[in-house]
């Protein structure tokens, strides 16, 4: 008898596929406050957080004793002073709405509806681009780091800069156990073998003197829980002709 596949060992879920989120620390987010008006803030540590590829910058803001986690820009040092709201300074770490901020300039951390917190550009290295900004829609577009353009409703924050940890992929993992240990902090399983190079009674693509599939990847959507591996209820697969 074979083994299950991981799709149904996974189930529910349980410590070796879920992710350890006791050991992250908050939900990075905009800090609630108005915007309209300019506030001033200051750095007072660097952290890691085992969540995110980027590392993370407490800020007090003036008036607020309490502490607001935000992702660090490149170049940020502790003691450094940050703005946040209409009329801050266009340098690493401000927070202005992004109809205020000038064309061609660099930022992460962008809400795509106003209040969201922050959803795109926040991986370490990465940064988009201010393209242009349309008054008479209220919209600003923006390239992504992967060169698609897109519209932002004026009123949706930004930050200044790119996000700080750069380069964190130049350094090449040097044995698996390195790995291993940081797909696990997110809770991801590795390694994984492809099915193909498994036995025949292990995966439904197994088996057969070199490894190919030899049957059809495609299943319908009602397949049994031990067959329901590939391209499931597929409209269509292949490459796409243009």
């Amino acid at each position: 008898m074979g083994k299950r596949l991981i799709t149904q060992r996974r189930g529910a879920g349980n410590p070796r596929f879920l992710s350890p989120s006791s050991r992250y620390l908050a939900n990075i987010e905009y800090p609630k406050i108005n915007y309209e008006t300019l506030s001033v803030g200051q750095v007072i540590d660097l952290v890691h957080d085992a969540a995110r590829s980027a590392p993370i910058m407490k800020v007090i803001l003036d008036g607020n004793f309490s502490e607001t986690l935000l992702i660090a820009p490149e170049g940020i040092s502790v003691g450094r002073m940050l703005q946040f709201g209409r009329g801050a300074n266009v340098a690493a770490g401000s927070v202005l709405p992004i109809e205020t901020i000038p064309e061609g300039t660099e930022i992460y951390c962008i809400e795509i509806r106003k209040g969201d917190g922050g959803k795109l550009v926040r991986s370490s290295g990465t940064f988009a681009q201010v393209v242009s900004h349309d008054r008479i829609l209220n919209l600003t577009e923006i390239r992504l780091p992967s060169k698609k353009t897109i519209h932002i409703k004026n009123g949706c924050l930004a930050t200044v800069g790119r996000v700080a940890g750069g380069g964190r992929k130049d350094k090449l993992m040097a044995h698996a156990g390195q790995m291993f240990y940081a797909k696990k902090a997110r809770g991801k399983l590795w390694p994984v073998v492809k099915g193909r190079a498994k036995n025949a009674v292990d995966h439904p693509h197994g088996g057969g003197r070199h490894p190919h599939v030899g049957r059809p990847t495609t299943v319908s959507r009602d397949t049994p829980a031990g067959r329901k591996v590939g391209h499931i209820a597929a409209k269509r697969t292949g490459k796409r002709k243009k």
